[in-house]
């Protein structure tokens, strides 16, 4: 959720009775103790931070969260030994982004309190493996005792009900809210996730660090480079700097990094997060009183 989800995003998610997610990974130190802040302003419930443990600020950021007390931290994209015992130390609950059943034996050795299991299906970053959620939720149910969140391809109640039903104690919803009112997504980017359609998604750079993509100019000229096998170099310096920047906040469609999941193809409006997750609630109980 880089550039997407601020603290009114997540103020509004936990004010709506979900647990809102401040993304840290576009973030420097004193603008995400800002949002932080302001998140505590403008709701008692409480909230997370998602913490890519590859960022840059990732020392300055483990600082922050322990210090402002963070209910929540939602550690991805790396090692979960590195940083959980300081967070759980501090009285902090951790829950670890994985991919695979591998890693999430791992989380769970490190001492996270749950993990994210997260399918091929969704945005961001996703695992080489390309395991989708419908595998790799029980995979994981089965193989740790923690609670599992599932993630990746879920924007609606009856999705939702199927990750239940698949062995989740909860789900982790990243697309429905990069299009909804308050995410700090620039419209551009919000039309064109609305917009867009079956197979209009695509993972790249699996070279680097996997992500899918909306197909617009920077995917192709990315796609194009590494069917000629381009270096990893190469890849990098076509990336630059400030590429998600760029798409997802500013705008910029065509030389922009627009990361959206496939889920994106299901999504037709730019709703607030209150009616976003009371529609996913009605639905869920719509579908799930049949299996009772």
């Amino acid at each position: 959720m880089v550039w997407t989800s601020g603290w009114r995003l997540a103020s509004a998610v936990s004010n709506a009775g979900g647990l809102g997610v401040i993304g840290s990974g576009s973030m420097y130190p004193d603008v995400l103790k800002e949002h932080i802040q302001k998140c505590k302003a403008a709701t008692d419930k409480p909230f997370g931070v998602n913490l890519p443990i590859f960022c840059l600020s990732v020392k300055e950021h483990v600082e922050t969260i322990i210090k402002e007390k963070v209910p929540v931290v939602f550690t991805s994209a790396g090692n979960p030994s590195i940083y959980t015992k300081q967070f759980k130390d501090a009285g902090l609950k951790v829950v670890h982004v994985v991919s695979s059943s591998k890693f999430a034996i791992k989380a769970q050795e490190a001492g996270c309190d749950a993990v994210v299991a997260e399918g091929f299906e969704a945005g961001g970053h996703n695992g080489r493996e390309e395991t989708t959620t419908m595998v790799l939720v029980p995979m994981v149910c089965d193989a740790v005792f923690i609670p599992v969140i599932a993630a990746g391809g879920i924007a609606t109640g009856r999705q939702m009900a199927a990750a239940f039903m698949l062995g989740a104690e909860g789900v982790q919803i990243g697309s429905r809210f990069v299009a909804c009112r308050e995410a700090s997504s620039h419209d551009n980017f919000k039309q064109a996730v609305i917009n867009s359609k079956e197979g209009d998604t695509q993972l790249a750079m699996k070279q680097l660090v996997p992500v899918r993509l909306i197909k617009n100019k920077f995917y192709n000229d990315v796609h194009d480079a590494e069917n000629r096998c381009a270096s990893n170099d190469e890849l990098q310096q076509l990336l630059g700097r400030g590429r998600a920047k760029l798409g997802m906040f500013e705008g910029n469609l065509d030389e922009g990094e627009l990361e959206i999941g496939q889920v994106a193809a299901m999504l037709n409006d730019v709703p607030s997060a209150n009616e976003i997750i009371k529609n996913i609630l009605r639905e869920f109980e719509q579908v799930t009183k049949n299996f009772r």
